[in-house]
């Protein structure tokens, strides 16, 4: 891509960005919150309940932000994971990653696991000065591999830690390659946004036409990463803080060989595995959702108990 074009995605972003942002503030009422990681601007969005039970920092996955994957607002249905856990008591945040959502990309254009990885612990640092206590840390798909190397490397603030749509394998090793030339910045599209619904009956049309569309105003461009080889740190022997994982029956990305593994591989006593029947990678917006968030809050109470 020459300089000019990419110029002009770049202010085609921009515009977008500014457009999305405001269409979001319409579509969703979470405040929304500027924690700097290194200098850089993340945005991060609140749902909170008075006196609130505990607090859970979501990340959402590789293509779309987290209003749309989290905070979707469906006129006649109850489709938002952060109001769920509002229900039962639980404050709700979540956080766009680099060039998602509300939070621009750097001055590089990419974001790589290791930067993702040290900006949710600048978040979590700052939510644990804000509310006096650390946070369960809940990542889908790609977020919950994001999830798993913070808890990793910077597992002081959080308390527990969920992780849904696993989508890696603990025995796959990707190949170095620090990809130095210049972001794609690829055109996000309706059909990609519609592609994690795959189950007849488990959403409305209604509710995935409604998906689509803030999907694509928050995430107009196509988020790109490098460094991919950072992935290889994951290891379940390395977390040292309670683990759920979340398994769709019917998620295309989530095999369940490679989950068996990294299940026996985390060495830590206060773990569960729960497949939700009848879900698939996108189960936290269809049926199964109530299952998903009961699992969830009945294994931070197990273990507050």
């Amino acid at each position: 891509m020459n300089a000019a074009i990419r110029s002009l995605h770049v202010c085609f972003g921009l515009l977008c960005l500014l457009l999305a942002q405001s269409a979001l503030a319409q579509a969703s009422d979470a405040i929304r919150h500027t924690v700097m990681a290194d200098g850089h601007p993340i945005a991060l969005w609140e749902k909170s309940v008075p006196a609130p039970k505990g607090h859970i920092l979501l990340h959402h996955g590789r293509t779309w932000s987290s209003i749309p994957d989290f905070d979707l607002q469906v006129p006649g249905e109850s489709l938002s994971l952060m109001e769920g856990f509002n229900a039962l008591g639980y404050s709700a945040w979540a956080m766009d990653a680099r060039g998602y959502g509300g939070t621009p990309r750097d001055a590089t254009g990419w974001n790589t696991p290791d930067r993702a990885a040290a900006d949710m612990a600048e978040v979590l640092n700052w939510l644990q000065q804000h509310n006096g206590v650390g946070s369960t840390v809940w990542g889908w798909s790609y977020g919950s591999m994001v999830a798993q190397l913070t808890a990793q490397r910077y597992p002081q603030n959080i308390r527990n830690l969920v992780l849904f749509g696993y989508p890696t394998d603990p025995d796959a090793k990707i190949p170095v390659n620090g990809n130095e030339g210049a972001p794609e910045e690829r055109v996000n599209t309706a059909e990609a946004a519609a592609s994690d619904f795959i189950t007849p009956g488990s959403i409305s049309q209604h509710a995935i036409d409604v998906y689509v569309a803030a999907a694509l105003a928050a995430d107009p461009i196509r988020a790109d990463w490098r460094n991919l080889h950072e992935w290889n740190a994951l290891d379940g022997a390395q977390l040292r803080v309670p683990t759920l994982l979340l398994q769709g029956e019917f998620d295309p990305l989530a095999n369940t060989d490679a989950h068996a593994r990294f299940f026996a591989r985390i060495d830590n006593p206060n773990k569960q595995w729960v497949v939700l029947a009848g879900g698939d990678h996108a189960a936290l917006l269809e049926t199964p959702r109530a299952r998903l968030i009961k699992a969830t809050i009945d294994f931070i109470e197990w273990l507050e108990h």
